[in-house]
């Protein structure tokens, strides 16, 4: 069975973006090294990067990016999100399937060919992305959606990237979660540049 993985980039204070949906520099990290993750734009039909060059990363960040994106079968996002980017007009960044969390349905006409796929709960959601991915990882966005995934049990695993930046408000990691839920202690612990990777089990 998948693994379920809720993965983010984030400030050291626990924002994945500011009230804006800004990400600032929490993704500078992605273009400050010396190593491709990704092919550059031109070999690939949508640039992912936005920078027109591709992803280069640090060297100590490199396996472990491109070993989390290579796993991926299925990405869970919320609707703000597929919103913001379009969906990645049908081309997800890692994983062949999408399933977007959204009481409005698909936009008519958008990328009928693409593995996209609208459900109205969260339950749905990772149910659909877990038969979709097969063996294969389930990564669900962290924010709101994240966050109720991990408030209701359906969690294994808390992945974040987190880069030394104070956002001070904005958008939080995990949503606006309530209650206490415990981790276990990190299994992954990769100093790159500017990002600090850490991978937690989710304490059943």
């Amino acid at each position: 069975m998948s693994t379920v993985i809720m993965h983010n980039v984030m400030s050291v204070d626990g924002f994945i973006a500011d009230k804006n949906d800004d990400v600032g520099p929490l993704h500078e990290w992605y273009f400050s090294g010396d190593t491709p993750i990704t092919e550059p734009a031109g070999e690939q039909d949508f640039d992912h990067s936005g920078s027109g060059a591709g992803f280069k990363v640090a060297r100590a960040s490199a396996d472990y990016v491109r070993a989390t994106w290579a796993s991926i079968g299925t990405i869970v996002m919320g609707r703000t999100l597929f919103d913001l980017v379009n969906g990645w007009e049908g081309q997800p960044p890692a994983g062949e399937h999408v399933v977007v969390v959204s009481h409005r349905p698909k936009p008519d006409g958008w990328h009928p060919e693409a593995s996209y796929h609208f459900v109205d709960n969260i339950h749905a959601a990772i149910a659909t992305a877990r038969e979709l991915a097969g063996d294969r990882t389930v990564a669900v966005n962290a924010g709101q959606v994240g966050g109720q995934c991990l408030a209701a049990g359906l969690i294994d695993e808390v992945a974040m990237d987190v880069v030394p930046v104070v956002f001070g408000s904005g958008k939080r990691f995990f949503g606006d979660i309530d209650g206490q839920h415990l981790l276990e202690d990190p299994h992954v612990v990769i100093q790159g540049e500017r990002v600090l990777h850490l991978r937690f089990g989710v304490r059943k």
